[in-house]
């Protein structure tokens, strides 16, 4: 049974709920139940990888799904924070060998990731569900192809 963890950030979550939203009915178009679809909220883009490590390593999930918004400000953190989680959350997959997908708008203001987050230009939770749900079926093709 294929089973979805998403781990959500809760800074910026009034992007961030737009974006699960869209993930959770993109999830279930593809044809994962409910049941099998879970989230975790963690405080901030930062703690991302934390729980996307830890759960990849459980072998309890197919793929996880990581969503965030970070938005540039007037100081560097932007920098450190945006550039961290994304180097934990590849790092969370190819430790592991479990997809853990980046889903994390990194933008220089709050329009650009509104618009990201479902308004102009798609929405990135959409495109992260996608991503994992084509991701298990490319795992699954690998796994097939090794037992040759």
């Amino acid at each position: 049974m294929k089973k979805i963890l998403i781990v959500a950030s809760k800074f910026n979550d009034y992007i961030t709920k737009s974006m699960h939203s869209g993930a959770i009915e993109t999830l279930k178009e593809d044809g994962i139940a409910d049941a099998s679809i879970e989230t975790i909220w963690v405080p901030g883009c930062f703690e991302l990888p934390t729980v996307a490590t830890k759960a990849a390593k459980s072998g309890a999930w197919s793929a996880i799904i990581c969503l965030g918004v970070v938005i540039r400000g007037e100081t560097p953190h932007f920098d450190y924070v945006a550039g961290q989680a994304a180097a934990g959350i590849m790092k969370a997959g190819t430790d592991t060998g479990v997809p853990v997908i980046f889903g994390v708008l990194t933008t220089d203001t709050v329009d650009q990731a509104l618009n990201r987050a479902g308004i102009k230009y798609g929405n990135k939770g959409v495109d992260a569900a996608k991503t994992a749900t084509a991701m298990i079926k490319c795992m699954s093709r690998l796994e097939e192809l090794s037992r040759k």
